[in-house]
């Protein structure tokens, strides 16, 4: 097994900075623990402190409905084949409404067969992000027409920030728990 990167730091070594990312995270809606990539953002807290507070708002209080933006977040997982992100966000994306079907054609690089007007939006425009660093007209308009402005910059905030999120994860080479099988397999 490959080991993570970056060690935890006891609370009574942590420096004022990283205590109070801890504290604000804490304090939002994650409750307390450092999960996912914030262990490692303890290494420049002044950054996890940032990042913490953008993600905060991305996943609890985006214009885009919770469960089309765990679709979102599940494409960026899967472009950067990272195996935590895109096993902790299955679980939080069906937990909010999406189909496992949906899911498991993400993790294969497939785009999901069955899917309602907004989810094949999303999908659309997630994945010509992502594959083409570009929106086409069509799939900016259709976003807009139906989030508005604020959805358009808040499903491109959950593309690029949970890409962030995956790149940390897969540099710490976070685990999954143990006895979990990997999600993802490499795509050609």
């Amino acid at each position: 097994m490959t080991q993570e990167r970056f060690p935890e730091i006891a609370p009574e070594a942590m420096s004022p900075a990283q205590t109070a990312m801890v504290q604000a995270i804490a304090a939002g809606p994650r409750g307390a623990g450092l999960r996912g990539p914030f262990k490692a953002l303890l290494q420049s807290p002044q950054l996890g402190t940032l990042v913490q507070a953008v993600g905060a708002y991305i996943r609890y209080d985006s214009a885009i409905p919770r469960a089309l933006n765990e679709m979102a977040i599940l494409m960026a997982g899967r472009k950067w084949n990272a195996q935590y992100e895109f096993y902790a966000h299955r679980k939080l994306g069906i937990a909010a409404g999406m189909r496992a079907e949906i899911a498991d054609a993400i993790a294969l690089g497939q785009r999901p067969v069955e899917m309602s007007e907004d989810e094949a939006m999303v999908y659309d425009f997630a994945n010509e992000l992502l594959t083409t660093t570009e929106v086409s007209d069509a799939s900016f308009a259709r976003v807009k027409h139906r989030f508005g402005a604020q959805g358009v910059l808040d499903l491109v905030g959950a593309v690029g920030y949970y890409s962030l999120v995956s790149m940390i994860l897969n540099v710490d080479r976070v685990q999954l728990p143990a006895g979990e099988t990997p999600p993802l397999k490499k795509l050609p």
